[in-house]
């Protein structure tokens, strides 16, 4: 169990933008442009999208990517990656990548690998990013980390948290919704009940903390465009068409 998979769960519904993993930009689906970011990743060995649905899977195919079918019963993503991972005793760390998140860096895909890999206090590790805007601190779809001085998550929560009481002391970070885990980790966080925190918040993270998981966190300086909405797939366009000139 020594190999380092990234694995990236998608699913062909959703409530705001049905089929997103198919839909293109610049002829290329967005799980493509997800893809070839993982394929940028310096420590990876493996990379595997896990989908339930036949029409992403040919997707997959056609661009020449791994892809492997899963359960349609699974309720979320680190369900979906555990199947996978149970079929390959060769993995040990896995990297959860989101697929509709085409703008994450490999870079920062790196630093959570790098972190849950050599770290032996990690059971996980995630990114987090400082937040000086208002509107997002207060936003409750944007959820919010505090940690210890040496980078672990002390919790999660869609309130602005520290409470500031005294103004000007506080570092507030928004959370990146990328994962890595040690396979134990994983295996734990799917078998484990959900929790009184997770319940009330939402939050699957909070799961790993009340049962004693450490989640060791990394700063990085990207706002990530995830696609959610048409207008999301409309900013990536305009993004990628900047970018390319």
């Amino acid at each position: 169990m020594t190999k380092t998979a990234i694995i990236i769960p998608a699913r062909y519904g959703s409530s705001r933008l049905e089929g997103k993993p198919l839909l293109k930009v610049l002829g290329k689906s967005v799980i493509q442009w997800v893809y070839e970011k993982a394929q940028a990743s310096n420590l990876a060995d493996i990379i595997i999208v896990a989908t339930d649905d036949e029409r992403i899977y040919n997707e997959v195919k056609s661009f020449g990517g791994n892809v492997e079918m899963t359960s349609v019963e699974h309720k979320c993503g680190s369900d979906r990656i555990m199947e996978v991972v149970s079929r390959h005793p060769e993995i040990g760390y896995i990297c959860n990548l989101q697929g509709d998140e085409p703008l994450i860096e490999p870079a920062s895909i790196d630093a959570v690998i790098k972190n849950v890999k050599e770290d032996e206090q990690a059971d996980i590790s995630t990114l987090v990013r400082v937040l000086a805007d208002d509107e997002e601190i207060n936003n409750p779809n944007l959820v919010k980390c505090v940690t210890d001085k040496n980078g672990f998550a002390l919790y999660f929560s869609r309130s602005k948290i520290p409470f500031e009481r005294n103004s000007g002391y506080a570092t507030f970070y928004g959370h990146l919704g990328i994962y890595g885990y040690k396979r134990k980790a994983l295996e734990a966080m799917t078998t484990l009940a959900q929790t009184p925190l997770e319940q009330t918040e939402s939050l699957e993270q909070l799961r790993a903390l009340e049962n004693g998981m450490r989640i060791k966190t990394s700063v990085v300086d990207f706002v990530p465009i995830g696609i959610d909405t048409r207008e999301d797939l409309e900013k990536f366009r305009q993004y990628v068409e900047a970018k390319l000139g």
